[in-house]
């Protein structure tokens, strides 16, 4: 029979159960027994789930305390040596060390955490495996061997879940930069893998689904043939082994994935459904296919009909025993259960399906092909009336916003003047010294601040003394950053509880859920706005806040915004026109903010698109069209300084692109790389002003001065000094005061040692 699947379960829980207890340990608040009993709990109740919903194969080892490829990690003995030295670490600290680094001057450990990046094209992080030449590679941890009995143990038979070892190879990196030379590990890596499946097969898996979802990107030659020596080994073993890849199609990798005798291939059929019919004249017998026909990334009701003619049209060709239904990736990027979700109007929650869902609508396209159509009459029914209520809906189109995209001129997008020219009316405007300081956005939203925007958003505390609230911490924050000596100031964003959400709320075409909670990374979670119309700003959101800020300071103010390609990559976007469309309606609206902003007399805007790199198409064949409705500066006054910021994400190929989008400052993530970014501007003479961070907010960690100094000197070697700016690499919201106020000060003094240097040297005097 056609079988119901699933490729992975979000794991924070519905109310974010993992978070709170892996943050109280993190705390000091519990124990490492109680935290490691939240996550049983939790992997407990997702496997019953799913087995009351009536899947064939659930998964398993899809669970993680902070993320699955630093769980690779630690199970592959790879641990780089830093974290090896000192004899202390073991267990879980160790494993937190690696993901967050690890300060305790009481112990004398001061050790920075691994880098961290983006998952494909997601907003999801992932710890980046670090190689020597020399790797050594032991199984070090059985976490896939020890769940699969954990289920066992509850009736639940899973399928065990394995990163496979040519995307794990991938998506590390080489001492000096990623390269195809950590593929040269792959022999000294596999006999782990072997070892690993073979302890599954005798603990009873019948199944094994291993994830290489690199098979979606352009591949060099050299991994083309890891994969074929990994494959002929690991299928030696005799256990049916699913490949899984997602995220696009396989295109030129398609004949390389159809001739590694998998026992199954699952195909990404919501973002390539185009590619399975090629897949049907060339899969050889025997294999099965996996078909992801319910959208793992996104959180609209699945047309069950068009599922359902994949799946048919496969089953005529292959027959039932060798077809599975599943999502199209693992359900980790969706939240949890629509059920829970009580505030949405009727309407719009009928058009969507969160995890829960999906695995319903799964298993309703199942048991259609397996010839069960009246037990799922309803399901389909619901389906296509769904479908036809979004369709014909008049709150999903609004002809004044379709007038003003058709009115666009180009040279609306582009700045008056070249950036030589610009930045000589702002220098004079700004007066700012050489090696400015600034921050990214955000200051601590402390638990205070936390609680009075709840209670104000429950109705138990009125708008007046809300406000009253919210200009007391932006004044105290100025006085904080005006003591410090940072350059150019923000107002700490206190009235923001998300840099998109806080936009999507003033936002026509945007809705919110209660639950909608996804893992950005570790303990961190971000509830996705849903685009479901036509986006447009009815009245200004930020100019109030940024104008009582400015005036109370003579230093530059920075007005704080979030692009509109972040903008769409972090909501859940309408999937019923072309995402460009989209974008560009939400650029039109910060469009009108931006002018807004520089009336009040705002002379610096920051334009936040840290998504930039994440929405870029995996394959490069694909940039072009992306690059022609993603990169457009606003067309501002010159003398008004724009800034844009853009973190954890490989930015080396496209700098020509983001160069193209003409903000005069860009700031980028760069310390856990320690500058690794700025080797491309070796060969790429980057024309404006960059903030390359110096100062790692995702760990918990203070830097020290002279660490920070030896990445601005590095900075130095690369660009002018005249181009620098000393920034932290992301926003501090998520950062206690107790660390930030000792991290910015050793910022700042190492941005007055580098002028004081380059004074001495050039006798002149900066600022």
């Amino acid at each position: 029979m056609v079988l119901a699947t699933n490729l992975g379960f979000p794991r924070l829980g519905v109310q974010r159960e993992l978070k709170w207890a892996i943050e109280r340990y993190w705390s000091g608040k519990i124990s490492q027994a109680e935290v490691e009993k939240t996550a049983r709990e939790l992997r407990a109740k997702h496997w019953k789930l799913q087995s009351d919903l009536g899947l064939d194969h659930i998964p398993s080892n899809d669970f993680s305390l902070y993320d699955h490829v630093l769980d690779t990690s630690v199970m592959l003995g790879e641990v780089p040596s830093r974290f090896r030295e000192s004899g202390e670490l073991s267990g879980l600290p160790l494993y937190f060390a690696m993901a967050r680094g690890l300060q305790d001057s009481a112990a004398g450990l001061d050790i920075p955490a691994m880098e961290m990046t983006k998952w494909f094209d997601t907003n999801y992080h992932y710890i980046v495996p670090e190689f020597k030449p020399d790797q050594d590679f032991s199984l070090a941890s059985k976490q896939p061997v020890d769940e699969f009995r954990e289920a066992k143990s509850l009736g639940i038979s899973t399928r065990p879940v394995l990163l496979g070892p040519v995307s794990f190879l991938l998506l590390g990196k080489m001492e000096g930069g990623r390269s195809t030379a950590q593929l040269k590990l792959l022999e000294r890596l596999l006999p782990v893998y072997e070892e690993v499946l073979k302890l599954l097969q005798k603990a009873g898996a019948d199944w094994v689904q291993i994830d290489e979802p690199c098979l979606v990107l352009d591949l060099p030659e050299e991994a083309h043939s890891a994969f074929h020596t990994a494959y002929q080994r690991l299928n030696a073993i005799g256990l049916p082994l699913l490949l899984a890849t997602y995220f696009g199609g396989l295109r030129d990798n398609l004949s390389t994935a159809l001739s590694l005798s998998m026992a199954a291939l699952h195909l990404d059929c919501v973002r390539q459904p185009e590619e399975l019919d090629t897949v049907l004249k060339q899969a050889p017998a025997g294999m099965s296919l996996s078909l992801g026909v319910v959208d793992g990334r996104n959180i609209w009701r699945t047309n069950l009909e068009r599922a359902f003619s994949l799946v048919r049209r496969t089953v005529d060709q292959l027959g039932q025993d060798r077809v599975m239904v599943g999502p199209s990736c693992s359900l980790l990027h969706v939240p949890v259960d629509l059920d829970i979700e009580n505030a949405l109007d009727p309407e719009l929650k009928g058009w969507l399906a969160f995890a829960k869902q999906k695995l319903q609508e799964i298993k309703a396209v199942a048991l259609q092909a397996n010839g069960r159509a009246e037990e799922v009459e309803d399901t389909f029914e619901q389906s296509r009336a769904a479908i036809e209520s979004r369709s014909s809906s008049p709150r999903i189109h609004n002809p004044a916003v379709q007038q003003r995209l058709r009115a666009i001129d180009p040279a609306m997008t582009r700045r008056h003047s070249p950036y030589a020219e610009r930045r000589q009316r702002q220098a004079a405007t700004l007066k700012l010294p050489l090696f400015p300081t600034t921050t990214i956005g955000s200051f601590p939203q402390t638990k205070e601040v936390r609680s009075v925007r709840a209670e104000w958003k429950q109705g138990k505390r009125d708008a007046a003394a809300y406000e009253a609230f919210l200009r007391e911490e932006i004044a105290r924050t100025v006085r904080i950053q005006e003591e410090l000596g940072l350059d150019v100031l923000v107002h700490g964003e206190f009235e923001r509880s998300d840099m998109v959400e806080y936009f999507g709320e003033q936002l026509a075409g945007f809705a919110f859920t209660q639950h909608g909670w996804v893992q950005s990374y570790g303990s961190r979670a971000v509830k996705p706005p849903v685009i479901f119309g036509d986006v447009w700003r009815p009245k200004p959101m930020t100019v109030a806040w940024s104008s009582y800020a400015q005036s109370l300071t003579s230093r530059p103010m920075k007005g704080m915004l979030t692009g509109p390609v972040t903008m769409l990559q972090w909501s859940f976007v309408r999937d019923d026109q072309p995402r460009a469309l989209t974008c560009r309606q939400i650029a039109l609206a910060i469009r009108d903010e931006v002018e807004d902003l520089e009336k009040a007399g705002i002379r610096v805007i920051q334009i936040d698109e840290p998504a930039i790199r994440e929405a870029l198409p995996l394959r490069r064949q694909d940039w072009g069209e992306y690059f022609n409705w993603a990169v457009a500066a606003s067309g501002v006054r010159d003398e008004t300084q724009i800034h844009t910021h853009m973190c954890y994400s490989e930015f080396q190929d496209i700098l020509d692109s983001i160069a193209a989008m003409d903000a005069d400052v860009l700031s980028v993530e760069a310390s856990r790389s320690r500058m690794e970014l700025l080797d491309a501007f070796v060969h790429f003479q980057y024309p404006n002003a960059i903030g390359p961070g110096v100062y790692d907010i995702h760990s918990p960690r203070v830097p020290k001065v002279e660490e920070i100094e030896d990445l601005l000197r590095r900075a130095a070697e690369v660009l002018d000094p005249s181009q620098i700016w000393v920034n932290p690499d992301c926003g501090l919201k998520t950062r206690g005061w107790d660390e930030v106020l000792p991290s910015l000060t050793a910022v700042i003094l190492a941005a007055t040692l580098m002028r004081k240097d380059l004074q001495s040297r050039a006798g002149v005097v900066f600022g």
